[in-house]
């Protein structure tokens, strides 16, 4: 009998959350390496030479390679020779780990989980609880890993029951250009074939757990269903043109994985979960003789990029910048930032459209100013703020139009793609959207060199703050005329590697 100390899972939990909070796995940096090294596209490259930029500084600082530390999910196999020693349940132990990890005073991670979903949904203000699957089986250890899931990925998560003749590859390749780059590629797709509804859901997210290695599987060739679906949509799914943060590209997903389970004969349950590029999963093992151990990764493990902005780049101070300077900008430019930025996100559009509907006075003139979808993590020690990179814009979208035609806001910077309601407002009102690189958010803190909250205080992280920036980079990705490069580059990339193919 195997007795576990119940403060050794606590923090083993905890120890492994702040670990995968500033390292990225070794594999997974290889992946992004590689691709950029291959990547054609100017825009696709430049994003990813920011993500391992990032990544390299978040592993020296030891902070947070995304501002969104994510939701936690623990799959725990407890062997059947195992005691626990102490009186709090398993769950509990999780979410003890939990609570440390993320109220660390060294690293603190941003508390995202909030209560009461459809109500009040207030913040648990320490990222508990998390997400907690344990199975009973033979043998005297336990073996834990452990993730943290991001909102923006989470959400493009598909699901459909298809017919039992329904071609799996078919709906994946419907489903990938729905999902947009909210999700941040390039990252994996888990996919989930069979059993129950729940049950695919839970076997495509487990799957993200497994290393990059698409490479040795075309090395070896398929032995089964699942891994020729692997190959299949590995080089469907790049086929498709999307990239890296959707701006077009080579390289939309880094590997596919594919778990199945069976089924009901009169059922074919498929699910999809994106993981994004800040991937963050470990694994360890306990076995009486105390916390697990982590071993740190050197930092020769990632790649020496540089990225150069070069000297054609369009410098902006929001400051001074007028309607009329915007309409020079052209989709896919790079422009550095600075002078003064409010932020705001879900919660604080919401308040002030409501505010807006109300005749209210807002708490800041957004008049001329630019807006950035941001919840940053806390300061530490000598920071201003901590890392801040942008939230999915597409939830903004039912928003834009009120707010740019009812306070005269210029600009709004976010991740990924705005959709058509957003273009339609932004073209109508000659205002712009640009974007910051998901994945990227330790090396975007970096330009950020005052920070103050300036309304909805309550809000905590989704307060409305000022931000004082010196070069952040930025691309135009909605110029006032409405043009969007998530939409001209995919179908530029589609177009050239298809071609290719003829």
């Amino acid at each position: 009998m195997t007795v576990i100390k119940q403060e050794d899972l606590i923090q083993s939990v905890a120890d492994a959350l702040q670990y995968i909070s500033y390292y990225h796995p070794k594999d997974f940096i290889d992946a992004v390496h590689q691709a950029y090294e291959r990547e054609e596209s100017k825009a696709a490259k430049d994003a990813m030479a920011q993500i391992l930029i990032n990544s390299r500084m978040c592993a020296m600082g030891k902070r947070p390679i995304c501002q969104d530390t994510g939701i936690v999910t623990v799959f725990l196999n407890i062997g059947m020779d195992v005691k626990f020693e102490g009186d709090m349940s398993v769950e509990d132990m999780c979410n003890e780990g939990v609570r440390r990890a993320y109220t660390h005073p060294d690293n603190v991670l941003r508390a995202s989980v909030l209560a009461d979903p459809d109500g009040k949904r207030a913040n648990t203000k320490d990222n508990t609880p998390a997400i907690i699957h344990m199975k009973l089986v033979p043998g005297s250890t336990v073996d834990v890993h452990v993730a943290a899931k991001g909102g923006g990925s989470e959400a493009k998560s598909k699901f459909a029951m298809l017919n039992p003749s329904d071609s799996i590859v078919d709906w994946v390749l419907e489903q990938v250009p729905k999902m947009g780059a909210g999700w941040c590629p390039p990252g994996m797709l888990g996919i989930g074939i069979g059993g129950t509804a729940e049950k695919a859901m839970q076997i495509a997210k487990e799957a993200l757990l497994e290393p990059v290695n698409i490479q040795e599987l075309q090395a070896r060739g398929a032995e089964n269903r699942a891994e020729e679906l692997r190959l299949e949509l590995y080089e469907k799914v790049n086929k498709l043109g999307i990239g890296a943060q959707g701006l077009g590209g080579l390289t939309t997903v880094l590997d596919i994985k594919v778990a199945d389970y069976p089924t009901h004969a009169a059922n074919k349950p498929v699910a999809i979960i994106p993981n994004c590029a800040a991937t963050r999963h470990t694994h360890f093992e306990l076995d009486g003789s105390g916390p697990a151990s982590l071993k740190a990764p050197k930092l020769e493990d990632w790649p020496e990029i540089s990225w150069e902005v070069g000297d054609s780049v369009r410098r902006v101070n929001l400051d001074t910048v007028t309607p009329e300077d915007v309409k020079d900008w052209q989709p896919g430019e790079t422009v550095l930032l600075s002078g003064k930025m409010l932020t705001g996100r879900d919660a604080a559009h919401k308040r002030m459209v409501d505010m807006i509907s109300k005749g209210e006075e807002l708490p800041v003139d957004l008049k001329g100013r630019f807006i950035y979808y941001v919840g940053p993590v806390d300061p530490v020690r000598e920071e201003v703020v901590g890392p801040a990179g942008p939230t999915t814009a597409t939830r903004m979208d039912k928003f834009t139009r009120t707010v740019l035609e009812e306070t005269g806001l210029l600009g709004m910077i976010g991740k990924a793609e705005r959709g058509p309601i957003a273009i339609d407002a932004i073209r109508d009102n000659e205002a712009v959207y640009l974007m910051a690189v998901g994945g990227a958010a330790y090396l975007v803190s970096q330009a950020i060199k005052g920070a103050k909250v300036v309304g909805f205080d309550d809000l905590g992280m989704e307060a409305i703050y000022e931000f004082e920036v010196e070069d952040m980079p930025v691309t135009v990705a909605v110029d006032s005329k409405g043009e969007s490069v998530h939409q001209t580059g995919p179908q530029e990339w589609f177009a050239r590697i298809n071609a290719t193919e003829v």
